[in-house]
């Protein structure tokens, strides 16, 4: 049992520790690129619109690669969605998004400013895919 102050770093100090870890963001990320591929659009705070973009070009990139390794490596980030009996995130990647992003280097996606959210005023974007 621990006696005394916890989670106390210098004079201020910090009162609690936050809930927010790096495998809960990474999670976070994984589950957006994942409905991002499947419905093309998704809704998220502002902080997260960094690495959301970093992640699905990333994955863009992988898909345009079209190999093995990259089919693997796509696979470890995205999740096992099915949206229909025959087409899942991973497929839907490597086939229509491939080809529509063939001529482009890099800008997948577009931002869109909306409201703040009404519960907690946090700013939202709308992340979609580029045409």
């Amino acid at each position: 049992m621990q006696i005394g102050r916890k989670n106390v770093h210098g004079k201020g100090g910090v009162r609690f520790k936050t809930p927010y870890t790096s495998s809960k963001q990474k999670a976070q990320v994984r589950n957006l690129c994942t409905e991002l591929v499947i419905f093309e659009k998704v809704t998220v705070t502002r902080s997260m619109v960094k690495d959301v973009i970093k992640t699905f070009d990333h994955l863009v990139t992988l898909a345009k690669r079209g190999d093995l390794h990259s089919r693997r490596q796509a696979a470890s980030i995205l999740r096992k969605y099915n949206l229909a009996s025959d087409v899942d995130a991973l497929n839907k990647l490597f086939t229509e998004l491939k080809d529509r992003f063939a001529s482009r280097n890099g800008g997948y996606l577009k931002v869109y400013k909306l409201e703040n959210r009404k519960g907690d005023n946090a700013p939202v974007r709308l992340l979609t895919l580029a045409d």
